[in-house]
């Protein structure tokens, strides 16, 4: 199993998951915005054959490839059950799982994904500063929201470690380094989780 990825990008939650499931893998450092012709760019032909984007993360497994990093996520958890990174097989825990990977992905993360193609990912000539403003009430709309789908709870779901506590400290660990209003609770929840022994192993790998 090979994973593909760049520093602190979406990659680092997959990588993060590997270490935290047991499973045998290699990291694969890859290069973004760089020249075709080196062999760690994301737009080497060969990368771009696996992944035809150009981006991370990647994931091959033998005859399967993945280049979502949610469904990355999933397919770790489900291959390594006993990690416990998938919780839960009734269908009231799984549908909280579903609903909170969801909001992550198309509430939370989106105002910082949104300030972070307009501060250096996009071409200069389309990045539009003015919008940083909304990306910052989008934020703190998202945030209030978590606060009642979380409750006081530990853990995200079934109050064990999941693939959506990987999710929720990595996002704020975003929100944190692109300066954004995080409440006390969400920069303890970052600290907690990012001090967990497969996070620090993680971290390492991409130092």
């Amino acid at each position: 199993m090979k994973l593909y990825g760049m520093q602190q990008s979406r990659s680092f939650r997959c990588l993060w998951a590997l270490e935290e499931s047991g499973l045998k893998y290699e990291y694969v450092p890859i290069k973004l915005r760089t020249e075709e012709t080196d062999p760690d760019s994301a737009q080497h032909p060969n990368y771009l054959a696996i992944n035809v984007q150009g981006k991370v993360p990647t994931l091959v497994d033998g005859d399967i490839n993945l280049t979502e990093s949610v469904a990355i996520l999933n397919y770790i958890a489900r291959k390594a059950p006993a990690s416990g990174l998938m919780v839960g097989t009734d269908i009231r825990t799984v549908a909280k799982h579903d609903e909170l990977v969801s909001f992550v992905l198309s509430e939370l993360e989106q105002p910082l994904w949104s300030k972070g193609k307009h501060t250096f990912a996009l071409p200069e000539e389309q990045r539009i500063p003015e919008m940083f403003e909304t990306a910052k009430f989008e934020f703190a709309k998202a945030v209030n929201t978590l606060d009642h789908l979380l409750g006081d709870n530990e853990f995200a779901v079934a109050n064990q470690f999941s693939i959506v506590d990987i999710l929720l400290a990595q996002t704020f660990n975003w929100a944190i380094r692109f300066e954004f209003e995080i409440p006390p609770r969400y920069r303890d929840l970052r600290n907690r989780h990012y001090e967990r022994p497969a996070a620090k192993r993680a971290m390492e790998l991409i130092s």
